[in-house]
């Protein structure tokens, strides 16, 4: 009696064992695919932003960004920051880099916009366009604002070089928000869909098996 006791102990120790080694392993791979998920996103937003770096306004970075929140959430933000940081890594510092504050300000803004619109199930596409659209219109004042005011200063005289430099930029600005409004009108819908399918099945369902 007492050695078949002592062996199912050491069968309960061993399977405790395995069965830890197995949910390890499974945590593992599944930090592996998030890690891998944040990287790739990252590449996706550097890529797109090279390949049409030629084109000036016209882009896909705000559509990524808004993608990547919606759908990844935290981990959407964690590779728009990565992505800022490549973006700082190529370009480097200089006294004109106010880029850099606008960067950091908005693109995580409009993830986390995103990622909020995504928690609240908002699906249709007049609206997230509304989003996007609203967005873009607003980088071009931010952004006026933060050049402004890091190259000149806040004087007396500020909304007046404000108004100047932002007029100066509004076909620029115009055509960035013409383009992502053709863009979240026709290819987010479907951008969207598909990108769930593959998230809830290779993360969010992984999740759920640890």
């Amino acid at each position: 009696m007492a050695k078949g006791y002592y062996l199912q102990k050491v069968y309960c120790h061993f399977q405790t064992i395995f069965m830890l080694n197995e949910k390890t392993k499974r945590i593992s791979l599944s930090a592996a695919k998030r890690a891998a998920l944040i990287g790739v996103a990252a590449g996706l937003l550097e890529a797109g932003k090279m390949a049409l770096n030629a084109i000036p306004n016209v882009e896909v970075v705000t559509l990524f960004c808004a993608l990547f929140g919606y759908v990844f959430g935290v981990y959407g933000i964690v590779s728009i920051y990565l992505f800022v940081g490549m973006e700082i890594l190529i370009w480097g510092f200089s006294s004109y880099s106010m880029w850099i504050v606008s960067y950091l300000i908005y693109w995580p803004l409009l993830g986390v916009i995103f990622w909020c619109l995504g928690q609240a199930k908002v699906k249709n596409r007049f609206i997230l366009t509304a989003v996007a659209v609203v967005m873009t219109a607003f980088f071009g004042v931010m952004t006026s604002l933060i050049d402004c005011g890091i190259l000149s200063g806040f004087r007396n005289d500020f909304w007046q070089r404000f108004a100047i430099y932002y007029v100066r930029g509004v076909p620029f600005y115009i055509t960035q928000i013409v383009c992502n409004f053709i863009l979240f009108i026709t290819i987010f819908p479907t951008l969207l869909t598909t990108t769930t399918k593959l998230y809830d099945r290779y993360i969010t369902n992984e999740k759920k098996r640890i």
